[in-house]
């Protein structure tokens, strides 16, 4: 059976592995990213080069986009040379975390020019994006959902579909949200553990297999205690992220008091010039004062 031709735009820590993933499975990709130099070695391993949005949806079957911010999704999409300035039939799958009021508006355009549309952000990280098991949450028509079903397989192992054009992206806001209090909690704990004069590295194996277990401190405690700061996810997306959330938690009347700590703590970190480190990066304040 013939395999839809993807287009494929953002190779970055994510983007990258989702694309090769979706090769290996026997998708045809092109791809598109506004530095051509960070899709070589998809470009080498046979995926094609498209110089444009509007030029990769020409040929796709299904543009799959992951980006870093809402701007970015909506120039991709709504922009004048945007995706479905262009785009005939097929789908149109952003798995950027973005805002659910920007996925309902790509929703609406999307269908008015006979196109699919689903919002499908992801969690896992690089580790998920490099070994195809993230976990993808999935908003639009059901029907779409299940059109295109196999392509969120090559690429995730936890998909689920949660309804309306929206949907994943409120779920996403809910993972981020859990995400942001635990990140606090595990980088106290290891500041906590050195602090007592005790194995750290043992400590995060003790403690990870019990009920303070949770993927942050079984995969980023231990760089938190090896000071690697290097990205998974990055602090810039990750402050992106947690504004997203608290001003839709806002406009539904919902007070986050832990999230809005987390995000202050960050806020301090990206005035040190940390942007472009890792999450667990959050483990520098309270051991660098």
């Amino acid at each position: 059976m013939d395999r839809e031709r993807i287009g494929f735009i953002g190779t970055g820590v994510m983007g990258s592995s989702m694309a090769r993933n979706l090769m290996r499975a026997g998708y045809p990709v092109s791809v598109y990213t506004r530095t051509k130099k960070k899709a070589q070695a998809l470009l080498d391993a046979g995926a094609c080069w498209a110089s444009s949005p509007a030029e990769l949806s020409k040929e796709a079957d299904v543009v799959i986009s992951i980006v870093g911010y809402p701007k970015d999704v909506e120039e991709i999409y709504l922009g004048a040379a945007g995706v479905l300035s262009v785009k005939k039939g097929g789908a149109v799958i952003d798995m950027t975390t973005s805002s659910p009021a920007l996925a309902k508006k790509i929703f609406a355009a999307a269908k008015e020019k006979g196109v699919d549309a689903l919002d499908a952000p992801v969690s896992g990280g690089d580790i998920g994006a490099r070994d195809a098991s993230l976990a993808i949450m999935v908003g639009g028509e059901k029907e779409a959902f299940e059109r295109y079903r196999d392509i969120f397989a090559a690429v995730g192992k936890n998909v689920r579909y949660f309804g309306a054009a929206g949907s994943g992206q409120f779920v996403k806001m809910s993972n981020q949200i859990a995400i942001a209090s635990n990140m606090l909690g595990v980088a106290e704990a290891m500041a906590y553990a050195k602090k007592s004069g005790l194995d750290a590295e043992a400590v995060q194996q003790t403690i990870a297999a019990g009920a303070a277990g949770s993927w942050s401190l079984t995969n980023l405690a231990p760089k938190m205690l090896a000071g690697d700061w290097s990205p998974g996810f990055f602090i810039k997306h990750f402050l992106k992220d947690m504004r997203i959330a608290i001003e839709s938690a806002e406009e539904m009347g919902l007070d986050l008091p832990g999230l809005k700590l987390s995000k202050k703590l960050y806020d301090e970190l990206s005035v040190r010039g940390m942007d472009d480190c890792g999450t667990q990066a959050i483990f520098r304040w309270y051991t660098e004062k």
